[in-house]
């Protein structure tokens, strides 16, 4: 037998195993997103039921003055921290998201449109900071990297406290979450624990994560009271 010809063959059977590897995970990933696209409706149904039920349920059994004091003023921090660059950075009020602790616009003209025409963002931010993957001064990454859908942007930039406050609660802004899948987010989603630990040298938010999520709990008992 030919060994050159087997070793060319096999050669040949691995390229092609691996193409079929990738152009079935390709698939698989297209797949997940049709099937995620055709849930998507009946999720934000869902949804949506969910926020309006729990916002009528402090409608009908208010807090009492004490806690929704205490809420009012706990939104004061949880505001600080919201407009921190690691938080407002990706809640911009354009379509173009933020950098760098100055918020300045992306480089390379990156915006919404960009994903819609097939550059995600995960194409350059992976699941860690470039720098902790071998490749210094590298994008920053944490998994689901990316903007608010421009359909629901849930924009912190420019908002006051009152308006900010009143927008986090409207299930029609804030991707229909009720406050209590509001608190799990800020308190559990590893894109938002990023901000804590952004490495490269960026700033963190002016409480610590402890803090915030112990701020945004009282804002939530409180039906999510606003300042004035």
């Amino acid at each position: 037998m030919d060994l050159s010809a087997t070793k060319i063959g096999a050669a040949v059977a691995l390229v092609l195993l691996t193409g079929a590897g990738f152009a079935t995970a390709a698939n698989m990933k297209a797949a997940d997103k049709e099937a995620a696209a055709k849930a998507e409706p009946f999720t934000k149904a869902r949804d949506a039921v969910g926020a309006s039920l729990q916002l009528a349920r402090f409608a009908a059994e208010p807090p009492d003055e004490k806690t929704v004091a205490r809420g009012k003023e706990a939104w004061g921090d949880v505001y600080k921290v919201l407009m921190s660059p690691r938080c407002m950075n990706c809640h911009p009020s354009g379509d173009r998201p933020l950098q760098t602790d100055a918020s300045r616009p992306h480089l390379m003209n990156i915006s919404r449109k960009s994903v819609e025409n097939g550059l995600e963002c995960a194409t350059c931010h992976q699941e860690k900071n470039a720098d902790e993957l071998g490749a210094p001064g590298g994008p920053p990454g944490a998994p689901h990297w990316g903007l608010p859908k421009k359909e629901m942007p849930l924009i912190f930039q420019g908002r006051s406290p009152r308006e900010l406050c009143e927008q986090m609660k409207r299930p029609g802004d804030n991707a229909y979450k009720s406050l209590d899948q509001l608190m799990h987010h800020v308190s559990q989603d590893p894109l938002v624990l990023w901000g804590w630990e952004p490495g490269g040298g960026r700033t963190k938010p002016p409480l610590s994560h402890e803090e915030f999520v112990a701020a945004f709990d009282a804002w939530v008992a409180s039906g999510g009271a606003c300042p004035e």
